[in-house]
């Protein structure tokens, strides 16, 4: 039944009454519910005010309560047509709330979103949030909470993401996780969660994003359940100590598009040849595991792939051609593995392909000759590999060629023109190859160089004047080559110059005296050549020099006295030249490592420093030198052998005298302090001429090195000239303190019985050991530079480290703690960690010192003890590994664990935290005698060195982590980070 035409049915009529009475109501009750919110919100505000060490951001300052709506304040988001608060975010805030989020949160009835990441909020996981039934993304990452996951996080049913990452949240990944059907997004990478990776995950059927990276799992399997998540777009499980075979099933997640990370586990067993369907994928990231076998062969089927990292693994076999169908492949890292064949030809047709690292590998067979030729190749990296033939001459096409390389291979074959027309690049490696002709002028022309090693290979020809266009050199190595022609002068306007190799070549002409102005220089080495003229005067300016050596060559006239302006020289190698007069006194004042004059012309008195019969063969083939001034060559011949014979006599009876009237006086005043005789007892550990004599005489004031908590340490000498390291214990003893004299002898015990078996480059070695009654010794390895932290905060603070030399010493450190730690059993823990434990020999290489003995209470040095210690009173790894990143943190600060400047009760850590959290320029944290283009490298470095000291003990990575990042942070060598998704 119709009405007439525009009449309206009584069923219409209603239904319009019906919606009008709801816009009324609507519109009487929305003023009401914005103040009811406005309320709301002030009270969250007011709470926490309450928890705050001080004032609240100044995001706050709008939240007013006169307002009629919050829909305006920073932080809030409203639906467009309720007008209510549906979001709520204050993100990177540092909103220091210690015990939690405020529950009054969730009264807001439509909140869907709460973003509370990177702030300073603690407690356990807010119960309370799960009455906020409207939810749907929930971000409480980089935050300080702490506990159990919740089970009945389930409660949420509408929530679609997750973020709790980088908290403390300990416990296994309760079964509640699996019942979130709406769950898009699951982020718990950066706990401390515990337990395997659990199957019930593999229920979220719509979860598009998985991560559960970088927590310390039990060992456990990747669980065959995860295949079900057929709608997953990022799957990143990196470091949660996976083992076991990848399973089939992870092919089935065909919705794979930006990540699949399964790097740094152990995993173990071969490629699964479904993983390589994955079509959608872009980044595939296996590194740092143990998977063997091949390649498979449909890897073609990655066909959105970008980067490929399957390096540090136990891969055999060829790369496969199907590489090179790869057409979006920019990224391929297959290094340190076990593979052989050919590097595919067609790899160098890909267009956008811009990084190769194939190093440590089998592989042989030629280069791509057209690598390069795509105009975008930036990573070039095929060293240790068997390679042979030409270098390609199209690598550095792009200009944009930042790492070229290629040692340890049998390339041969010149040095392209080409690239002399690189300006892009840092680090030219081409040594130990075959290479021959001349090295191309315009190489020289990158200025963004710091490394170029050309050294071991059949170069020959000349170096050009326009090397000094290389101005960021700090290192040139061209030894081990048939270079010819005279030193260009230019070598000496290079300002940042560290170490200078030519040895080994055929240059000739004088030393340019220019190389005075090399004022960084630690290395110069130009022995055996065929260089002649006076050594220049200016070298005496280089004063941080500490190894020289002009051996082997034709060089004349006096051996300058401005050499021993240069305090800090160990190595000083003059031998196998034409050198006349005499050698200065000043030199004689170095304390030198190693020293030779041999075969030579100079005549006159040998240096008191030097004549101390640790270098007698250093002089030989001078017959004019002599070891006093009344020992000439004339005085000799006029004796004759009557001389010596009478000369001995005398010196034989002197001695006896010497050594009877000294046994008298130590028979008498044992005797006359009740003590008939003393009974020395010894403990060898290396073959080496010992005698406890050579020990006591050593014992003299003059030979203080230094003193500490165990005792007092002196420099002694062994019988063939060795110098050693004498630490003679505090004797407890003597203080009448029975106790003390107890845990004086357990504490010799432990360190001889230790560190007598102990065998690594990286600990000071102990060479044996002498007791006699309450006087305990050991005597070590003699360190000739001392230790890290002389070498660092001294008068001589930073001289010659460099930040490659920093960065050798902290590998060198860690690799020696990782073997106290991991490898000798049963486990040893240093217990006081410090840069003054670091010891350095003649070639800068670390020996940790100082583990198992120390007489104080406290098991550590004051900027050093992991905060734990104070109420637990325990040494663990963890507190080993706490102390060296503090090292760390030295070693990149160039500062003390403690410094006035920091303020009162703030350590190194908090001060290094401080300035990152105030968002600080990294060049108010790094020292500043590095130069800037190192930055990259120590912000890596500075990262290992604030995991190390975390606050959690849980959180810190085991020594053997620690070693793999600074492998992995080598200058200019280094994984590079991953993309964000």
């Amino acid at each position: 039944m119709g009405g007439f035409p525009g009449e309206k049915s009584p069923v219409f009529g209603r239904f319009q009454l019906l919606l009008l009475a709801l816009a009324a109501v609507s519109y009487i009750s929305t003023p009401a519910a914005f103040a009811q919110e406005v309320a709301i919100l002030i009270r969250f505000k007011q709470n926490l005010e309450k928890q705050a060490q001080g004032e609240l951001p100044d995001l706050f300052q709008s939240w007013k309560s006169t307002d009629s709506s919050p829909c305006k304040w920073e932080g809030i988001s409203c639906d467009s047509k309720s007008g209510l608060v549906t979001g709520i975010n204050l993100a990177d805030l540092q909103i220091d709330a210690g015990e939690g989020v405020p529950p009054v949160v969730c009264e807001l009835p439509s909140l869907e979103s709460l973003n509370l990441g990177n702030n300073e909020i603690g407690g356990g996981f807010p119960q309370h949030l799960f009455q906020c039934s409207s939810l749907k993304s929930l971000n409480l990452s980089m935050n300080l909470f702490v506990g159990l996951l919740p089970n009945n996080i389930s409660a949420l049913t509408k929530l679609e993401n997750l973020d709790l990452c980088g908290n403390n949240f300990t416990g296994e990944i309760p079964p509640g996780f699996g019942r979130l059907p709406s769950l898009l997004e699951l982020n718990l990478t950066n706990n401390l969660l515990n337990g395997t990776v659990p199957g019930f995950l593999g229920q979220l059927s719509n979860l598009q994003r998985l991560d559960l990276a970088y927590n310390p799992m039990a060992e456990g399997p990747i669980p065959e359940e995860l295949g079900r998540l057929t709608k997953l777009r990022n799957l990143i499980l990196t470091k949660i100590n996976l083992v076991g075979k990848i399973p089939e099933s992870l092919g089935n997640l065909v919705e794979l598009e930006e990540i699949l990370d399964l790097s740094w586990n152990g995993l173990s067993g071969s490629l699964p040849a479904s993983l390589f369907n994955l079509h959608k994928l872009k980044l595939l990231e296996l590194y740092d595991n143990q998977l063997e076998g091949e390649i498979p062969a449909n890897i073609f089927n990655l066909t959105s792939i970008t980067d490929i990292d399957i390096s540090n693994n136990r891969l055999t076999g060829s790369i496969p051609s199907g590489i090179t169908q790869l057409k979006s492949l920019r990224l391929l890292h297959l290094w340190q593995n076990e593979l052989t064949g050919f590097i595919p030809e067609g790899i160098q047709d890909l267009e956008d392909f811009f990084e190769l690292r194939l190093f440590k590998n089998n592989l042989t067979g030629r280069i791509p000759q057209k690598l390069g030729s795509n105009g975008k190749l930036e990573v070039f990296d095929v060293s240790n590999n068997m390679l042979e033939g030409p270098i390609p001459p199209e690598l550095c096409k792009s200009k944009r060629l930042v790492e070229l390389i290629l040692f340890n291979n049998g390339i041969t074959g010149g040095i392209p023109d080409s690239y002399g027309s690189c300006p892009s690049v840092e680090r030219i490696l081409m040594n130990n190859n075959k290479l021959n002709g001349s090295i191309p002028p315009g190489i020289w022309n990158t200025e963004h160089a710091y490394i170029v090693d050309l050294s071991e290979n059949e170069l020959s020809g000349s170096i050009s004047s326009e090397i000094s266009k290389a101005s960021n050199l700090t290192t040139l190595n061209l030894y081990g080559n048939k270079l010819s022609g005279p030193l260009p002068p230019e070598l000496g306007y290079i300002p940042d110059l560290t170490r200078l190799q030519l040895y080994g070549n055929m240059f000739e002409g004088e030393l340019p005296s220019q190389l005075g102005q090399l004022s960084r220089l630690n290395v110069l080495f130009v022995h055996d050549n065929k260089l002649e003229g006076q050594i220049p005067k200016a070298l005496g300016m280089c004063k941080d020099l500490a190894q020289l050596n002009l051996a082997g060559n034709q060089l004349t006239g006096s051996i300058p006295e401005s050499l021993g302006d240069i305090s800090g020289l160990t190595l000083l190698d003059l031998s196998r030249n034409m050198l006349t007069g005499d050698i200065p006194l000043s030199i004689g004042e170095i304390k030198f490592s190693s020293f030779n004059v041999s075969y030579n012309r100079l005549s006159g008195r040998v240096p008191d420093g030097l004549a101390n019969g640790a270098f007698d063969s250093s002089f030989i083939g001078n017959p004019e030198l002599c070891a006093s001034s009344e020992s000439s060559g004339s005085r000799h011949g006029r004796v004759g052998l009557l001389g010596y014979v009478i000369g001995g006599t005398f010196a034989a009876a002197a001695l006896l005298f010497i050594v009877g009237s000294w046994l008298f006086v130590r028979k008498y005043r044992q005797m006359k302090s009740g003590d008939s005789s003393r009974s020395w007892s010894m403990t060898s550990f290396h073959k080496l001429p010992f005698n406890h004599v050579g020990v006591i005489e050593s014992l003299d004031e003059d030979n203080v090195l230094g003193s500490g908590g165990a005792g007092k340490v002196y420099l002694g000498k062994l019988s063939n000239g060795q110098a050693v390291a004498v630490k003679k214990l505090w004797s407890a003893a003597k203080k009448g303190d029975d106790s003390a004299s107890q845990k004086y002898e357990r504490s010799f015990q432990a360190e001889v019985e230790t560190l007598g078996k102990l065998r690594h480059k990286n600990i000071v070695k102990l060479l044996f050991c002498y007791t006699c009654d309450d006087d305990k010794f050991l005597v070590y390895d003699y360190m000739e530079n001392g230790s890290l932290g002389d070498m660092l905060h001294s008068k001589k603070a930073g001289r010659a480290l460099d930040w490659p030399a920093r960065h050798r010493i902290a590998l060198g450190a860690a690799e020696g703690l990782a073997y106290l730690h991991h490898d000798y059993k049963p486990q040893v823990l240093h217990c006081d960690v410090k840069s003054n434990n670091i010891l350095l020999d003649a070639e800068l290489e670390p020996h940790q010192h100082g583990n198992g003995v120390s007489m104080t209470s406290i098991a550590g040095t004051y900027g050093y003890i992991a905060p734990e210690y104070a109420y637990t009173l325990k040494v663990t790894e963890k507190s080993d590994i706490y102390s060296f990143g503090v090292v760390l943190l030295e070693l990149v600060t160039g500062k003390r664990p403690i410094e006035a400047e920091f303020g009162d009760g703030v350590d190194i850590v908090r001060w290094v935290c401080d300035k990152i959290q105030a968002r600080n320029s990294l060049a108010e944290i790094f020292d500043s005698r590095i130069p800037s283009y190192f930055h990259e490298d120590m912000m890596l470095m500075l990262r290992v060195g604030l995991l190390c000291t975390s606050a959690l003990p849980v959180q810190r990575p085991g020594m053997k982590e620690v070693v793999q990042m600074l492998v992995e942070a080598r200058p200019k060598e280094k994984i590079l980070a991953k993309q964000a998704v």
